[in-house]
């Protein structure tokens, strides 16, 4: 499967994406720098910006560019408590590091209301409020995104605003954020080959109000350590359709989660999901807690001690339907309280069951 993930991005994200290696090419403006100046430059030689403001070098390139071009910033540096904002059509590709503060509501970097736009590569540090922000996009692009944060969240799309169409991900690597690595709102059409999340506060990749979704791997160690989150999470109506069904959209290759809190949790009428493969360990919460959901089918994979494998409900919802579960279970327990409707349990290994 990674192989065809690998292929998949490929074909849809941007060449600078992935068949380039960062900054190459003939941008339109490159930022660069020498000590404390920055500076951006036409491919023709002219000046954009000199000056010691790193965000506004980024920021005066990405505004002087056209629906179609790009900006590649070699230069390292730091925005502190400010926004860089990428309006419709444009590229930002980044082969130095941002640093980046804590601007409250804010993102380091958003685009919103915006077609076509793409980061092909960025590598991220320090405590935003968020790194990533979006919404109301259409056609986003992001590439090979790195953030080793102290604090934060990583990409966030926006609850209370417009819906997002076509959004692509390629490999999202998250350390040290304090709240999720990568959370999803209002998407229809998602891509994504893999988010690795380490030492991360509350989720690895969550998913809500997100349709039509394929996502080849979410890596979790030691994620929502101490709280209700999960490596993998799905909630508030995630996969169900415009016309009320939770006929499968969602797709995730491949979960695996090490240690920090659940593995897996499927809450508050959320399902349309199907997971290929499964490999969770010592989880310090539920290893999977299926909570309120319906069409959610887990079709192989193991789980070894941690927390037990659970199918709940809470009474506000309607309780769990439609549910498969194949998985090998060692040193733990499963359980099913209350009774779900049409529930499937292919259990092997020595797990207690208590099922219905």
């Amino acid at each position: 499967m990674k192989k065809v993930t690998t292929f998949l991005f490929a074909a849809l994200l941007p060449a600078t994406a992935l068949s380039q290696s960062c900054g190459s090419g003939n941008p339109d403006i490159r930022v660069t720098s020498s000590g404390n100046n920055f500076v951006a430059t036409r491919s023709n030689g002219a000046q954009v910006y000199s000056g010691s403001d790193y965000r506004q070098a980024i920021q005066s390139a990405l505004d002087s560019i056209s629906y179609g071009q790009r900006v590649v910033v070699t230069a390292s540096g730091s925005i502190g408590a400010s926004t860089i904002t990428i309006s419709s059509g444009k590229t930002l590709e980044v082969c130095g590091t941002i640093n980046v503060g804590y601007r409250a509501g804010r993102g380091a970097i958003e685009s919103t209301n915006t077609n076509d736009v793409s980061i092909p590569y960025l590598t991220m540090t320090g405590n935003p409020y968020f790194g990533l922000r979006f919404s109301g996009t259409r056609n986003l692009k992001l590439g090979k995104i790195t953030m080793n944060l102290s604090g934060g969240l990583g990409i966030r799309f926006d609850r209370d605003a417009a819906q997002n169409y076509n959004v692509l991900m390629d490999e999202i690597r998250v350390t040290g954020a304090g709240s999720h690595a990568v959370e999803t709102w209002n998407i229809d059409g998602l891509q994504v080959g893999s988010v690795i999340a380490r030492n991360v506060g509350e989720c690895g990749l969550l998913l809500q109000k997100t349709t039509n979704a394929r996502v080849g791997l979410v890596d979790g160690e030691n994620v929502a350590t101490g709280n209700g989150y999960a490596t993998f999470r799905m909630a508030n109506e995630n996969g169900k359709l415009s016309n009320g069904q939770y006929t499968t959209n969602v797709y995730v290759d491949r979960v695996v989660s090490r240690g920090g809190g659940r593995g897996i949790f499927c809450v508050s009428q959320s399902g349309g999901a199907e997971i290929n493969n499964v490999d969770l360990a010592n989880n310090g919460n539920n290893a999977i807690l299926i909570e309120n959901c319906y069409n959610v089918k887990i079709k192989s994979g193991t789980v070894n001690g941690g927390g037990e494998v659970r199918l709940a409900a809470r009474s506000e919802f309607a309780n769990n339907r439609d549910i498969s579960l194949t998985l090998t279970v060692n040193n733990n327990s499963v359980r099913e309280q209350p009774c779900g409707t049409n529930i499937q349990w292919n259990i092997s290994g020595n797990a207690k069951k208590t099922i219905c």
